[in-house]
């Protein structure tokens, strides 16, 4: 009997060894908390802010903490009053708000961004590679920074939200953007891009089936206009005529099938993309010159490889339509989606915050980085060391693989 009373508090003593203590749930609760920074976007053209108000709320209510310099969702039409009042800090200056443990942006860090970021930081924003320099990179990298790029992050299905959203925003844009040139105030042809009873809707060419193409199309058939879509894989256009869920003018890049459907086109959207340094395909300057004069060509992929053989030149301001010789008007842009800002940036913070608290509740980055594979695909430098072999080849940086690291760590 004395035996089994000695195991009985035996077990009991274990028991309360193991019974979660209100005490022990607030430390924890304490250590996951996060210090999250939202700088000012450097970046002219960048309009866009990570998180919005309410993203802010949402973390502050589950104990982070949110610094976010001044003005800096200004250009989103969201203002130091709206965030302070969702109970974030606002900072007088980026070096106040580069003490986080945790950075947001849109745009890559410039070189003096770098300078300000600490050791073992975090960043989260695009990569946007045509505008990285090995000098950057290398700086995150004897920093030891953990970076994430947006359009590399994927979710639970295998897709990539960040540039799924975006990419919808900018096929919507496109179309928005087209009418907005046809117009004869813009030297356009003076055209009603989706027509009226007794006139002939205009016809919209579109250059690319993946997901901005799939809305620029939804958004002109929503306008009655005539479209035929191209692209170089069979596989994309079946895809997209099922998601549309009806039959389609379709086409493989065929160049003079092509050139007759540019011949008549009155819009051409065009929004295949390319990570190679040179375009698997573009549309000749000769075939642009075979168009309509006054007719408007929107380019989404200028700032992923392009499109198009011809470019404005150099001087011109690319936030402004270009008029070739022929007549016809170049929308080549590379941030489509920083036009519409708060949208897009509603859209960005639906994905980023509940990101960051998923993010807190494994522990930190290093513990989502081993338990989450979107995240993992997303690291391009983890822990200093450079994780991207792309970035790597292109710039001549060692790198390696992050599984790797991550079974060594």
């Amino acid at each position: 009997m004395a035996e089994i009373e000695k195991q009985a508090s035996y077990f009991a003593i274990r028991q309360s060894q193991h019974t979660p203590r209100e005490e022990m749930l607030e430390t924890a609760r304490k250590q996951r908390a996060l210090t999250i920074g939202l700088p000012n976007d450097s970046e002219k053209s960048e309009n866009r802010i990570s998180l919005t108000p309410q993203g802010v709320e949402l973390l502050v209510e589950n104990g982070h903490n949110v610094i976010i310099e001044t003005g800096a969702g200004q250009k989103a039409n969201y203002f130091d009053k709206d965030f302070s009042e969702a109970g974030a800090i606002i900072a007088q200056s980026k070096e106040e708000v580069y003490k986080s443990h945790i950075i947001l942006k849109i745009s890559p860090p410039s070189e003096s961004e770098v300078e300000l970021m600490s050791p073992n930081q975090m960043l989260l924003s695009y990569l946007h590679f045509p505008k990285q320099t090995r000098e950057s990179i290398t700086k995150m990298m004897n920093k030891r920074i953990n970076a994430v790029a947006y359009e590399f992050m994927r979710d639970d299905a295998g897709c990539y939200p960040v540039v799924r959203s975006m990419s919808e925003i900018e096929g919507y844009t496109a179309i928005s953007i087209a009418s907005e040139l046809l117009s004869k105030a813009h030297g356009g042809k003076g055209v009603l891009l989706g027509g009226i009873t007794g006139v002939s809707p205009a016809e919209v060419v579109i250059i690319g089936a993946g997901t901005a193409g799939e809305f620029a199309a939804r958004a002109a058939m929503g306008l009655g206009c005539q479209i035929k879509i191209f692209d170089n894989s069979y596989q994309n256009l079946k895809e997209l005529e099922r998601n549309i869920g009806q039959r389609l003018f379709t086409s493989i890049l065929h160049p003079q099938v092509l050139t007759k459907a540019l011949k008549s086109a009155d819009v051409v959207i065009a929004s295949l993309r390319y990570f190679d340094s040179e375009p698997i395909f573009y549309i000749t300057t000769d075939q642009v010159n075979k168009m309509k004069p006054g007719s408007v060509i929107v380019d989404l992929s200028v700032g992923d490889g392009r499109c198009f053989e011809s470019l404005p030149p150099a001087s011109h301001n690319p936030d402004e339509p270009y008029l070739n010789q022929k007549g016809v008007i170049h929308y080549m842009t590379p941030n489509v989606a920083s036009r519409v800002s708060r949208t897009s940036s509603i859209a960005l913070s639906n994905i980023i915050a509940p990101l960051l608290l998923k993010m807190a509740n494994a522990g930190g980055i290093h513990q989502l980085v081993k338990t989450d594979m979107g995240v993992s695909n997303g690291t391009y430098i983890y822990r200093g060391i450079l994780t991207n072999q792309y970035i790597g080849n292109n710039l001549g940086l060692p790198s390696k693989d992050i599984g790797l690291l991550l079974a060594a760590y």
